[in-house]
């Protein structure tokens, strides 16, 4: 193969790869920090209905969009599963959203299980919740106060190539805004860029 045509390729496969992903720009800002989150209800993988207001006597409610099949949300998996194990006891409430058209009931049902998601995860038919949000990528944190006010917006963490280093995958971008609001304080960093897999929406005709 000529020097020429293996560039091809590999810019081909590229651009395939990066059509999926996403750096964080909202498809329309529907919230911002400091605002109040709307009220919402969705059903879990067993079709119990969860609504955001429900969660009493919590200091803090961690809102994280994930998908079945995006190598960038399942290498932070074990990251949301231990984060929420960590701060469980210090009242954060942590809520997992599938929001792809995509991602059957029972796929999202099955990836849970297999990951050890011990918190609710939800299913947005139709991305109500997220175009609600403005979420456009998994993962994607919404961090809220006990008043439901956003506090952070943006990435779980960070590591370099996750895809192939997810044991290196972390919390260190959302732990700081989180720590702060149970300090009480405002957070210090408010944004950052989430990263990852294009929420897969319902076509509009």
């Amino acid at each position: 193969m000529s020097r020429f045509k293996s560039a091809f390729v590999f810019g081909l496969g590229l651009f395939l790869f990066c059509s999926a992903c996403n750096a964080g720009e909202l498809p329309s800002a529907k919230i911002k920090v400091g605002e109040k989150v709307a009220d919402f209800t969705l059903p879990d993988v067993n079709g119990k209905p969860h609504r955001l207001y429900d969660i009493d006597g919590k200091k803090a409610v961690v809102v994280i969009f994930i998908a079945t099949r995006c190598p960038y949300s399942n290498a932070f998996t074990h990251v949301m599963a231990s984060l929420a194990h960590e701060y469980e006891g210090r009242g954060v409430a942590f809520v997992g959203i599938n929001a792809n058209s995509t991602d059957s009931v029972s796929e999202v049902a099955e990836h849970a299980r297999a990951h050890g998601l011990d918190f609710p995860v939800l299913k947005d038919e139709g991305n109500r919740v997220a175009d609600q949000l403005g979420a456009s990528v998994t993962p994607e944190v919404f961090l809220m106060d006990s008043s439901w006010t956003l506090r952070y917006h943006g990435a779980l963490g960070n590591s370099h190539q996750p895809t192939n280093n997810p044991d290196k995958t972390n919390a260190d971008e959302v732990r700081p805004a989180l720590e702060d609001v149970l300090n009480g304080k405002p957070a210090e960093v408010t944004e950052t860029k989430a990263f990852g897999c294009s929420i897969k929406r319902v076509k509009v005709s």
